[in-house]
């Protein structure tokens, strides 16, 4: 078991979480109850199942956790990657949303394989 706060890859999810929220203020009110919400449900999605399977019994289990987690880090990057298209919300959150997008997929991916299974 680990102590989900002391993880970097669910503090950095968090703070992805809270910039997500930010940006999403900003979408159009059309888009509040779809995309936006998508968005937020997403974002909060990557914490939670890292803290989730922080608490599993088995490494095996929480590794499984931890690609839930990654799949919501790859939804999010592209509901973020829609509203680039669509040209909403401010440039400058959208940008700082998809690099830390990527940094905590990256970091997912590399935490899961270092978990141990044995």
């Amino acid at each position: 078991m680990h102590n989900f706060r002391q993880l970097l890859i669910w503090q950095k999810s968090m703070d992805l979480t809270d910039i997500v929220f930010l940006y999403c203020k900003d979408l159009p009110k059309e888009e509040r109850f779809n995309l936006a919400d998508q968005m937020n449900r997403s974002s909060c999605s990557i914490p939670s199942n890292i803290a989730e399977g922080s608490g599993k019994r088995t490494s095996l289990q929480f590794k499984e956790y931890l690609s839930i987690s990654l799949c919501s880090a790859y939804e999010l990057e592209t509901q973020l990657l829609i509203s680039e298209r669509r040209n909403y919300g401010k440039k400058d959150v959208l940008n700082q949303c998809l690099k830390l997008v990527k940094e905590v997929q990256k970091m997912i991916f590399t935490f899961r394989e270092k978990v141990d299974t044995k």
